[in-house]
């Protein structure tokens, strides 16, 4: 596969921040819309390489997400960090190894391995429970090549892209001409080249006031224009972003992503 032109199709399993939207218990006028846009499940993203299928992040919305869109599949979780709304659903990749027992390979930053091993430490440390699911972390220092768990000989490059959130080191994901960089605060001048000629980008943006941890919609309008890819979609949006108001104040070449999404980019 590493020599050849295949389609990737991304999916976004979900479009919204840590809480959701709706946010329980609220009444506003997003949380009460009737466009299926506002409503938002925790942010993940489906890959389809070829015959591979890629998971970045697995947060606690994944069970249902992947009921929803059908997945039956997964070779490898990418995880951008350890925040809870982005890893815990990790245990919900048990259906995924009863068939195929060969491990799943989750892919994360080094803080985020150690964090994790803690974290899920009867996953990744004790593992003596029948049902754990057989999940390998690898620490992530540079571009990496996922490899199909029925083993045959397809495979993918997948280059990492590092970011800030808040002072937390995170990682953004690119694969071919397809990019996910979600929870940023910023993304350093160093990383910017790994991003250059894309077809398809997806990138935080918050809301529209400034938040420490995240990009304003402001802010990531201008780092959208900075990348400069075909199509850029945002991801991450609270409940104070009403989706159709809001999409249609954006630039040509953006807009706001929604759950269910479905994005094609090339390989290479």
């Amino acid at each position: 596969m590493r020599n050849e032109e295949v389609p990737i199709r991304a999916r976004l399993l979900g479009s919204g921040t840590s809480t959701g939207v709706p946010v329980i218990g609220c009444t506003c006028r997003v949380c009460t819309s009737s466009n299926p846009c506002d409503r938002r499940l925790r942010c993940s993203c489906y890959v389809e390489v070829g015959r591979l299928r890629l998971l970045i992040d697995a947060g606690p919305d994944f069970r249902y997400q992947a009921i929803r869109e059908n997945i039956g599949r997964i070779d490898a979780v990418l995880i951008t960090h350890h925040h809870f709304d982005h890893v815990a659903g990790l245990d919900d990749l048990r259906p995924f190894l009863f068939q195929n027992r060969a491990p799943i390979p989750c892919y994360a930053p080094e803080s985020t391995v150690r964090v994790l091993r803690n974290t899920f430490g009867y996953i990744f440390k004790d593992a003596h429970y029948p049902g754990v699911p057989r999940l390998s972390l690898r620490a992530v220092d540079g571009p990496f090549e996922v490899t199909s768990r029925d083993g045959d000989e397809a495979s993918v490059t997948v280059v990492p892209v590092p970011a800030l959130h808040g002072e937390l080191d995170v990682l953004g994901y690119r694969i071919g001409k397809f990019a996910y960089v979600t929870d940023v605060s910023s993304i350093q001048d160093a990383s910017l080249p790994l991003l250059e000629d894309l077809d398809i980008l997806v990138l935080d943006a918050l809301r529209h006031e400034p938040h420490p941890m995240h990009l304003s919609i402001d802010e990531a309008v201008d780092v959208a224009r900075r990348i400069g890819a075909t199509n850029t979609y945002f991801i991450h949006m609270t409940h104070s972003v009403l989706h159709e108001e809001v999409d249609a104040q954006l630039p040509d070449g953006i807009a706001l992503g929604y759950d269910g999404l479905t994005v094609r980019a090339r390989s290479r």
